[in-house]
């Protein structure tokens, strides 16, 4: 098989505890633990049932980007993430996300600072890692107002020359109701129009609101790809849908059962049949590898092993992501 492709993964969970926990004593941010091991648990899912529900994975980011929110661990934790998926698991295809206000300590330090630290991070990887394309996708949030979602818009569209590839919108619903992507369109028609790539995180939970939630992004946004979207497996027209509107899913499997949107390997089983039934096209990523304990490998693995996937689907849906990055051509290299 080629190089891997990974297209969904977090900065907050794509970085190593170890070097977290440097991070946070360089930085003499306040842990609630002394001990590394008991840090380690803070920062990843470190029981094998998973996690409640999202909302206790939200607690987990919440250490993760107090920890990245500095110029200099933004950029080790850009290099650290782009080097270790290489090194550990041949990753040649690479996307990182995050929302830099997350990581501007609420307007103390200059997001400008912020993204640019991750790009000198990319540059860097991409001198030691040269085997590697990789890129950075700026995301919104579903709790921010119009105005903060449209400044990171502005930010992508302006480093888009150094190495930012995409926009992304996550988060916590407000009040935990449906959320209304439409308010949000004239940031992805913004982006799209300047050239980056669009990817949404939709359809990971929420039963029949989340459903409607992906029909109202393929309607209204019109992405190229969607983050998870696994609920649309439950519904033919939906998956139609996606078909008709060549949408690519970035499909978690580990992450979907830690997190229980899958309440077992039976669902993920059935969920990959139906895409592959209806033609649905998706691609395999960890959404955090560090944080949710698996990596790329282990994602094929497991699908490899409950049946879900067999090998020329899995080289498929690997193929597939190299084809859909945002990152073309060859990795851009820093002038020296």
């Amino acid at each position: 098989m080629e190089g891997l492709a990974e297209l969904h993964t977090h900065l907050g969970g794509s970085v190593a505890s170890d070097i977290l926990w440097s991070l946070a004593h360089e930085q003499g941010i306040a842990l609630p633990v002394k001990d590394f091991w008991e840090f380690d648990r803070l920062v990843t899912v470190s029981d094998p049932r998973g996690v409640a529900n999202l909302d206790a994975l939200d607690q987990i980011y919440h250490w993760t980007e107090l920890i990245q929110s500095s110029p200099i661990a933004v950029e080790r934790s850009v290099h650290a993430a782009i080097g270790g998926a290489y090194r550990s698991q041949g990753i040649t295809t690479l996307e990182l996300r995050f929302n830099p206000m997350k990581r501007n300590r609420g307007g103390e330090r200059d997001l400008d600072h912020i993204i640019l630290a991750a790009i000198r991070g990319l540059d860097r990887a991409g001198l030691e890692y040269p085997q590697v394309r990789a890129g950075l996708i700026l995301m919104m949030d579903r709790t921010f107002t119009a105005e903060q979602n449209s400044i990171i818009v502005e930010k992508a569209i302006v480093w888009a020359p150094r190495g930012v590839v995409g926009v992304d919108i996550a988060g916590p619903r407000p009040g935990g109701g449906r959320y209304d992507y439409r308010q949000v369109v004239p940031m992805v028609e913004e982006a799209r129009a300047a050239g980056l790539g669009v990817t949404i995180h939709v359809g990971e939970e929420g039963g029949d609101m989340g459903r409607d939630e992906i029909a109202e992004v393929v309607e209204s946004l019109r992405p190229d790809r969607i983050g998870h979207g696994i609920l649309a497996a439950a519904d033919p027209e939906l998956m139609t849908a996606l078909r008709d509107a060549e949408i690519v899913l970035e499909i978690c499997p580990t992450s979907n059962l830690l997190t229980k949107a899958l309440p077992d390997e039976a669902a993920l089983r059935d969920t990959f049949r139906a895409f592959v039934e209806y033609g649905v096209e998706f691609t395999i990523a960890t959404d955090g590898p560090e944080m949710m304990r698996t990596h790329l490998k282990d994602e094929l693995e497991l699908l490899r092993r409950i049946g879900a996937l067999d090998e020329d689907q899995l080289a498929q849906a690997n193929r597939r992501g190299h084809e859909s990055s945002f990152v073309h051509g060859a990795p851009v290299r820093p002038r020296v």
